[in-house]
């Protein structure tokens, strides 16, 4: 599982989109949660995803092959303050476009910094989610920045703010530094693509 992962394409415009049709996982969150560095970690091959410096630099939606079984398709981050507010409205256009018309998105995984609660733009995905009925894993990321004590509070607040969770298990705490969360997002791969 996860043994073969290579980097596809940028894509800037829903037309350019991969002709090759397979199953989807989409990563969304906000600007600077740490979406390359949840890839890398979790597909185990550092350097695949290109970590910035800067946050909200990714403009496109990056597509990743996983074991010829499915893409992982990282969608642009939002809510970063220093773009312009046309900028901000054409990537948000385009991510809600790619959500709402996609027939491949088989789950997707919304990041969140367990340091914040959910932030309105957060709460707005998540509905957007919901209202295309997308299964999604929340992952609570940076876990590893909180004090144990830190941990409830945190989950509390993703419960009070998220709407639509089947199960706790769909909430996952993660660290990219120690390896936190790893085999349960990993088990959820394996139950969609694997198991069968």
């Amino acid at each position: 599982m996860l043994e073969q992962s290579e980097f596809i394409k940028s894509v800037y415009d829903l037309k350019e989109l991969p002709t090759r049709k397979l199953p989807e996982i989409i990563l969304c969150g906000r600007s600077n949660v740490g979406k390359s560095s949840f890839i890398n970690s979790f597909l185990g091959k550092h350097g695949l995803a290109k970590i910035s410096s800067t946050p909200g630099k990714t403009r496109s939606i990056n597509y990743y092959l996983i074991d010829d079984k499915f893409y992982v398709v990282d969608l642009p981050g939002y809510g970063y303050a220093k773009t312009s507010q046309k900028e901000r409205l054409f990537w948000g256009k385009l991510l809600s476009s790619f959500i709402s018309k996609s027939e491949n998105i088989v789950l997707a995984i919304h990041l969140i910094d367990c340091r914040h609660k959910p932030t309105e733009l957060d709460i707005q995905l998540n509905m957007l989610l919901q209202q295309s009925t997308i299964p999604f894993l929340i992952i609570l990321n940076k876990s590893d920045k909180l004090k144990q004590s830190e941990f409830k509070p945190s989950k509390e607040n993703t419960l009070n703010s998220i709407g639509g969770l089947n199960s706790p298990e769909d909430i996952i705490f993660y660290s990219s530094v120690k390896g936190r969360g790893k085999k349960e997002v990993q088990k959820k791969l394996w139950e969609l693509f694997y198991s069968k």
